[in-house]
C-alpha cells in the first residue's frame, strides 16, 4: 500500500515540479518581479472572496438538502436526491453560459459566487448523504432522551459526525473554484486560472503563467493545511450494527414540508432547469435535422467509453492512498495524500503541458495515446476519488479487518471482502463523481487526446467557439442525459449497500 501511494503521490507532483522547473530556468529576480506585482494581489484578494462566500454556501446547501432528502418526510425526496447529484452532468462553461444568456449584464464576483454555488453544491451534498444514511440512530436517541431539542442534537451529535464528509466536500468545492476557467471567464471574474490561461495565450508556457501557477500552488497548500486541521484525527466508525432499526425520518409538518420543498424545487430549477431551459431553445431552433450529425454520436460512444475506464482507474488507484489516511493517520500519509490534492487546483492546460513536456522527453510511446489522457484525468481527478473513499473507509470498523486476518484471511483479501464492501457507498459515489469529472473535462482532453478522439466536451466546445450554438447544443444534452440514469441508480445501490 506505501509503495503504491508512493508511486501515485509521484505521479500527482509532475506537475508541480514542471512548474518548480520553469522557475529555475526562469532566474529568481524574473520569478521575483511577476510574482510580487499588483496584478497578483489583485488575484489573490478575488481569490479569497471567492473562496470565502462559495464554500461556506455551498456547504449550507448541500448539508440542508442531504438532511431533507434522507432524515426527513420530504415529499418526493427520492427525486429530489437524484435531481440534487445532476448539475454536476452539466459543463460549469454550459451553465454560466445559460445565465449570461438568461441575464447578460450578470458578471463580477456575485455573478461567480452565485453560479459556482449552483455548479459545485452537489460535492457537499454526496459525500453528506452517504454518511447521513449510515448514522447509528440511537445516539440521536440518547440526547432525546435526555431532554436536548432537536435542533441542539443536530449541532450536538450529528454534526460532528458529518465533519469529515464535510470537510472533504469542501476541499473539493475550493479547489474546483481555483482551477476553473470557463464559468469565470464567460462573466468576466478574474481568477489565477483565467489569468493563467491569458497569459498561455499570449506566450505559450511563458514563465508569468508560470509563476501564477506556481501561487495558485502555493493557495491550494494552504486549503489543505486548513483542512488537515479541521478534519482532526476523531473516530468515526462502529463496531456492530448499530441499533437494529432503520433511522426515523423526522415529520415536517405543513410549514416544514413547505419550505423544505421551496428549497430543493429552487435549487434544481436554478442549477438545472435554466440550463435545460436555455438548451431547450437551442434544440427548437436546429429541429430534427440537429441531430443527424456522425461526429455528434462518435462522441457519445467515446465519451461513455473514456469515462467509465477513466472512473475505474482513478477510484482503484485512490484506494491505497485513502487506506492509508484513514487506517494510519500519519504525517506522512497525510502529506502522500496532500500532494494528489495540489495538481487538482493547477488548470487543466498545466497539467497537460507538464505531461506534454515529460512523456516527449522521457517516454515518447505513450506521447498523444489513451494513456496519457487517462494519466492526466487520474491527476485532475483523484481528489474526488479519495475524498468518498475516505469518508467510506472511515466508517468501516478496522476491528472487522483485524478479525477477518485472524481467521486465515489475508490482509489484501481482507481489505477486498470487508473494508471495501461496507466502504461501497463511498466508493460508488466516487467513481459517478470521477464519471462525471471525465465526461465533462475540456482544457486537458483537447491538448492531449489522440487524433480521432472526439467527446461531448470537446464537441460542445468546438461549435461554440463558432458560435454556432444550435448545432451545440445536442452535445450539451447528451452530457446531460447520461449522467441522470447514472445517478439514479448509483443512488439506489448506495441505499441498498447502507442497509436501507
Amino acid at each position: 500500500m506505501v509503495v503504491f501511494a508512493l508511486f501515485v503521490a509521484a505521479l500527482a507532483l509532475l506537475p508541480v515540479g514542471f512548474v518548480i522547473g520553469v522557475g529555475i530556468d526562469t532566474g529568481w529576480a524574473t520569478v521575483q518581479a511577476l510574482i510580487f506585482r499588483p496584478r497578483v494581489g489583485e488575484l489573490l484578494v478575488n481569490t479569497f472572496w471567492l473562496i470565502a462566500l462559495a464554500v461556506p454556501a455551498s456547504v449550507a446547501l448541500g448539508t440542508s438538502l442531504a438532511w431533507l432528502t434522507e432524515r426527513t418526510s420530504l415529499p418526493g425526496r427520492r427525486i429530489w436526491a437524484v435531481l440534487a447529484v445532476a448539475p454536476l452532468a452539466i459543463p460549469a462553461f454550459v451553465q454560466s453560459y445559460a445565465w449570461v444568456s438568461v441575464l447578460p449584464a450578470f458578471h463580477g464576483l456575485p455573478a461567480a459566487v452565485f453560479i459556482a454555488v449552483l455548479a459545485y453544491f452537489p460535492f457537499i451534498y454526496m459525500p453528506v448523504a452517504a454518511v447521513l444514511r449510515r448514522l447509528d440512530p440511537s445516539l440521536e436517541d440518547v440526547a432525546a432522551s435526555l431532554g436536548t431539542p432537536p435542533w441542539r442534537i443536530f449541532f450536538r451529535v450529528i454534526l460532528p459526525q458529518l465533519r469529515l464528509a464535510l470537510c472533504g466536500g469542501a476541499l473539493l468545492v475550493a479547489l474546483h473554484l481555483l482551477a476553473e476557467y470557463g464559468l469565470f471567464v464567460m462573466i468576466r471574474f478574474d481568477t489565477f486560472t483565467t489569468a493563467i490561461y491569458d497569459q498561455f495565450q499570449s506566450t505559450f508556457s511563458g514563465p508569468a503563467a508560470n509563476m501564477l501557477a506556481g501561487v495558485l500552488a502555493l493557495c491550494c497548500l494552504a486549503l489543505l493545511l486548513l483542512e488537515t486541521a479541521a478534519r482532526g484525527k476523531a473516530r468515526y466508525a462502529r463496531v456492530g450494527s448499530g441499533s437494529a432499526r432503520k433511522q426515523q425520518r423526522r415529520t415536517l409538518g405543513r410549514w416544514g414540508s413547505g419550505l423544505g420543498l421551496l428549497l430543493a424545487v429552487c435549487t434544481v430549477a436554478l442549477s438545472f432547469g435554466t440550463p435545460i431551459a436555455v438548451l431547450g431553445r437551442w434544440l427548437w431552433l436546429g429541429g430534427f435535422d440537429n441531430w443527424h450529425s456522425a461526429d455528434l454520436w462518435l462522441s457519445l460512444r467515446q465519451t461513455l467509453f473514456l469515462a467509465v475506464c477513466g472512473a475505474l482507474i482513478t477510484t482503484a488507484f485512490a484506494i491505497p492512498t485513502a487506506w492509508l489516511s484513514v487506517r494510519h493517520p500519519r504525517r506522512v500519509f497525510r502529506l502522500l495524500e496532500g500532494c494528489n490534492y495540489i495538481t487538482s487546483a493547477l488548470p487543466g492546460i498545466v497539467v497537460a503541458l507538464a505531461l506534454v513536456t515529460v512523456t516527449i522527453h522521457y517516454a515518447r510511446p505513450i506521447y498523444q495515446t489513451e494513456v496519457t489522457l487517462f494519466l492526466a484525468w487520474l491527476l485532475m481527478f483523484m481528489p474526488r476519488a479519495l475524498i468518498n473513499l475516505r469518508a467510506g473507509i472511515a466508517q468501516a470498523p478496522v476491528e472487522l479487518e483485524q478479525v477477518a486476518q485472524s481467521l486465515g484471511t489475508s490482509p489484501g483479501r481482507a481489505l477486498v471482502s470487508v473494508t471495501l464492501r461496507l466502504a461501497a457507498p463511498g466508493a460508488s459515489t466516487a467513481a459517478a463523481l470521477v464519471f462525471l469529472g471525465v465526461s465533462t473535462e475540456l482544457t486537458a482532453t483537447l491538448l492531449l487526446s489522440p487524433l480521432g478522439t472526439r467527446t461531448l466536451a470537446t464537441g460542445f466546445w468546438a461549435l461554440t467557439s463558432e458560435i454556432d450554438y444550435v448545432a451545440a447544443a445536442p452535445y450539451a444534452l447528451l452530457m446531460i442525459l447520461i449522467s441522470l440514469p447514472l445517478t439514479g441508480l448509483l443512488y439506489k445501490q448506495s441505499q441498498k449497500l447502507s442497509g436501507l
